[in-house]
């Protein structure tokens, strides 16, 4: 098929949306699928220019269902690919909610306050300087901080949200702290810890043998959601047990990007689930079982 003959297709397909017939209706709209995203400008085009809102409602619904197949595919491949990086994933769990952002723009934003941090350090710094001067330039000067006052909103997940508001929650404030940290060299990781997840600067200490410094340890821990307030062990055991958990070494220890992902779901779930919202609890949870496969 030629690409105007795959318009005109698709032209006259997206002009039966209106369809009253909802069997014949429902096999349009699979035929719409199988165009996948390139469908999507002539819903859009056509949503502008009727007035129906039986057929508003069906394309509004269709351009959703393609988005979400679409976040589908590119998340198994996130997965199949080994969830090496993390911001790619944020932004197509934020894509979700928001298909119209580009990740570019989020990248773009993100470089900005790198620059500014990166014009504060030195290399004298010792690693609590460095945070002092990173939690200066996050908090004081960008302005982000934790969404205490509805904390269980979904936009406290969006990473795109976030940025427009300065505000999140524990998770999405310390990707982003986590995410510049890094690309400004400073070893901080996420900590997959029960109800609160916190950052770790991590180091080296020396193999007792040999003396290599290969062995990663914990320096200190970081709660990005309190402005960048700084911890240590014997903080993180005092949590758990007052959380009646035991003292895990996974609750320690750096986590893996897939743990993150699947904590930000957890997060989504549990917000529309308090907002009575069950279809996007279903497509998340789908999201979810994809990791579980890993």
């Amino acid at each position: 098929m030629s690409r105007e003959e795959k318009i005109r297709e698709i032209q006259a397909l997206v002009s039966l949306i209106d369809e009253p017939d909802q069997k014949v209706f429902d096999e349009i709209s699979s035929q719409i699928h199988s165009f996948g995203p390139e469908v999507i400008p002539f819903l859009e085009a056509h949503g502008e220019a009727v007035v129906d809102a039986l057929a508003h409602k069906r394309i509004e619904r269709l351009i959703h269902e393609i988005n979400f197949e679409e976040i589908v595919k590119e998340f198994e491949t996130w997965v199949s690919g080994g969830c090496v990086e993390l911001l790619p994933a944020c932004i197509l769990v934020a894509r979700y909610r928001y298909p119209a952002i580009m990740e570019e723009d989020i990248f773009r934003e993100i470089n900005k306050i790198r620059k500014e941090i990166w014009l504060e350090l030195n290399e004298n710094l010792t690693a609590l300087e460095q945070i002092r001067v990173f939690n200066h330039v996050f908090y004081e000067v960008q302005g982000f901080g934790g969404n205490t006052d509805n904390y269980h909103s979904p936009q406290n997940s969006y990473i795109n949200k976030v940025l427009e508001n300065r505000k999140g929650n524990p998770l999405s404030i310390g990707i982003i702290y986590m995410h510049i940290a890094q690309s400004l060299d400073m070893p901080v990781f996420g900590i997959n810890l029960p109800e609160h997840f916190v950052l770790a600067y991590t180091g080296t200490e020396p193999n007792p043998y040999t003396l290599e410094k290969n062995k990663q340890v914990v320096l200190f821990y970081i709660n990005a959601f309190s402005r960048g307030a700084v911890f240590s062990r014997q903080d993180v055991e005092l949590f758990l047990k007052q959380l009646n958990l035991p003292l895990n070494p996974d609750f320690f220890l750096p986590c893996r990007n897939p743990d993150i992902i699947k904590r930000m779901l957890n997060n989504l779930v549990n917000a529309y689930e308090k907002e009575g919202t069950d279809d996007r609890v279903a497509e998340l949870d789908r999201l979810r079982k994809i990791l579980d496969k890993r």
